[in-house]
């Protein structure tokens, strides 16, 4: 390195006028600071540390394009680092350190703010993971909630620029801060965009589904939890398969207790706590919004193939859309995406392809227009109601509500056929799950921490593990008509173990035909006929099957209903496709194996607990199992002229 550099590192940081100490072979090689932000800049960044109520300070960095004036607050309060959000690259263009989806509003006048939320990265205070709001689980003074209105109340009296208006928006984790801000919200925040918020993290989001624990988070608790997550803490287990990695460790309980992490606080709630009780009900964010006055215009938005939170944005739908009275303050967007795909590109997910970047087009189109009249005084763009995007045809619809599909059995019947006929005599088909052998979610091996997998894996071609034995396949014949749905499908099984417990785990698939398009040297995408397409997965663990909060044996043999919801779609299945209900009794390593004998925790199963086990899936006569879609008539109407290639379903 030559002395050149050095010596301008060093000037940087003197006084200006200051001359710089002759450089000696001895000089120390170390600056106090450097300021990447040069004066050519296009941007003012500004860190602050903004007190709470409590004395607490939280990390918070403000960036403005120069020039600003007048301008709107945007804020999303984050537990993944303020600073690294606002250095996505290192430039002297405000559009390159800011996440993708802020360009749009940085070339417009808005001030984008992001935060530390209190006890993360650079923030001051206690980390507690989804602090609950003030009340039966929390007895201190402050929240989310609090915080969201302390900040906001210090930004618009501390940033000159601004013109007093604040809006909310984040993903995630950030999605669900974005809903605290709504929480006794502060009188200066005019609108929010809450993206796959976490809501629920035993009923459908992070944690469990429907009981069953979503083993990738114990990494993300580690890492959280540790050093302010300025660590990024992992536990160390190597590079190999994770199947094979958590397979081997047994229950989830001894894979914790192997790697020293069973007293990590975040860990110890879920394996303590594995039922839904008010450890868990009364940290559902969709019941608070339900317990409180509509005040805030909200966009709820989540992707249809959402990884991660596919429950939370629906459910807080339905809290808040009987308080919308003129059906103007709450609207709903399904967009074809994966998590947070909302605020990236939006051109395909894994093997799919739609017209044109869908993400770009709501932000530019839906959601920040719906900013600009809340927090700019622009007119109205009447925001939809419901905006979904329709895969398998490929368009916008926009809905007046949510769901609009009327609920319609396809039923399974015997020589695993499924149709809209209701079966005649009743019966059953069998198959054998060895927890040995579990089904995996993905062809191994298996990493959930690569991108490439995790982020695309709802979509992934189900034929891997179509015609295993312990995976069994209903199917309806060729479509000679579409069939349009628009809502979150049900769910309606009747099945019998041999064992005392059982998961079961059903998924919705549109089965293209055996076609062959032309192929990718002329630019298309690889050609997948007969390429199984899910269109929703979820799984139910039985012993839930008669009281979420108070689990139960099952009785070997005797038949059970379960009834439970695939995520919410907006899908039209294309004459020739074929529509499959596959059903299985495990999705490993993603979720922890079920022993297939009742235990107490199953956190806790000891090697011996698990035991393969005789299962029955029942259909017809007073056991008739189906699938409840959502179907929606075609009404044949043209799109409407919009941007979005909207149409009116």
């Amino acid at each position: 390195m030559t002395a050149l550099p050095l010596l301008a590192l060093a000037l940087a940081t003197l006084p200006q006028g200051a001359a710089a100490a002759p450089v000696t072979p001895m000089t120390p090689d170390v600056v106090a600071s450097y300021d990447a932000v040069r004066p050519d800049a296009d941007y003012i960044k500004r860190v602050v540390m903004i007190p709470m109520r409590d004395g607490v300070k939280l990390y918070t960095v403000i960036v403005m394009r120069k020039g600003t004036a007048n301008g709107p607050i945007l804020l999303s309060r984050t537990p993944y680092d303020a600073k690294g959000s606002t250095e996505r690259t290192a430039s002297q263009k405000i559009t390159e350190i800011l996440p993708a989806m802020d360009a749009d509003f940085v070339n417009d006048g808005y001030i984008r703010v992001y935060q530390d939320i209190r006890g993360l990265y650079h923030s001051e205070g206690q980390f507690v993971m989804t602090r609950p709001i003030i009340g039966p689980l929390n007895h201190t003074k402050v929240d989310e909630s609090t915080d969201a209105y302390d900040t906001i109340d210090w930004l618009v009296k501390h940033v000159p620029e601004s013109n007093g208006k604040v809006g909310v928006v984040g993903s995630s984790y950030l999605g669900f801060t974005t809903l605290m801000a709504e929480i006794n919200p502060h009188p200066a925040l005019k609108a929010a965009v809450p993206q796959s918020p976490m809501v629920d993290t035993w009923i459908g989001d992070d944690d469990f589904h429907n009981g069953a624990f979503r083993v990738p988070s114990l990494d993300y608790f580690l890492g959280q939890s540790t050093d302010k997550a300025n660590a990024g803490a992992k536990i160390a287990r190597g590079a190999g398969d994770d199947y094979a990695t958590y397979l081997a460790a047994g229950s989830v309980g001894d894979f914790a207790r192997q790697w020293g992490i069973e007293n990590v606080p975040s860990v110890r709630k879920v394996m303590e706590n594995p039922a839904y009780t008010d450890f868990w009900s009364l940290q559902a964010v969709d019941k608070w919004m339900a317990a409180r006055p509509l005040t805030v215009p909200t966009m709820l938005v989540v992707g249809q193939w959402d990884q991660e939170d596919s429950y939370g944005a629906p459910a807080v739908y339905r809290a808040l859309e009987p308080k919308d009275k003129n059906n103007d303050m709450v609207s709903l967007v399904i967009g074809p995406w994966r998590h947070s795909g909302v605020n990236h590109y939006g051109y395909d997910l894994g093997a799919l392809t739609f017209t044109g970047d869908t993400a770009e087009e709501f932000r530019a189109h839906t959601m920040k227009p719906f900013f600009d009249h809340w927090l700019k005084g622009a007119p109205d763009p009447h925001t939809p109601p419901v905006l979904t995007y329709a895969t398998g045809v490929n368009h916008w619809d926009v809905s007046p509500k949510w769901p609009m599909g009327t609920p319609t059995p396809l039923y399974l019947d015997a020589g695993l056929r499924a149709g809209f006929a209701a079966p005649g005599a009743e019966g059953h088909d069998e198959y054998v799950a060895d927890p040995s052998k579990p089904v995996p979610f993905l062809p191994r091996p298996v990493d959930m921490a690569a991108g490439s997998q995790w982020k695309t894996w709802l979509v992934h071609d189900q034929r891997f593990v179509d015609g295993r034995p312990d995976v069994i396949s209903y199917r309806t014949g060729a479509l000679d008509k579409p069939v349009h749905i628009m809502g979150a499908p049900q769910v309606d099984l009747f099945a019998a173990t041999s064992g005392t417990d059982s998961d079961w785990v059903v998924k919705l698939i549109d089965v293209a035909p055996d076609s062959t398009p032309e192929g990718p040297d002329q630019g298309s995408k690889p050609a997948n006929p007969g390429y199984e397409l899910p269109i929703g997965i979820e799984i139910f663990r039985g012993r839930y099957v008669h009281s979420l909060s108070q689990p139960a044996a099952l009785t070997p043999g005797q038949p059970e209903n379960y009834r439970f919801a695939l995520p919410n779609v907006d899908h039209v299945f294309l004459p020739g496709h074929r529509i499959m209900v596959q059903i299985q009794s495990s999705l490993f390593p993603l979720y922890d194996r079920n022993p297939q004998t009742y235990v107490d925790n199953i956190f806790n199963a000891k090697p011996q607990d698990y035991r393969a086990a005789t299962q029955s899936i029942y259909h017809g006569g007073a056991h008739a199992s189906a699938i409840l879609l959502p179907i929606v008539a075609d009404t044949g109407s043209a799109s409407v002229p919009a941007p979005l290639g909207v149409s009116a379903p």
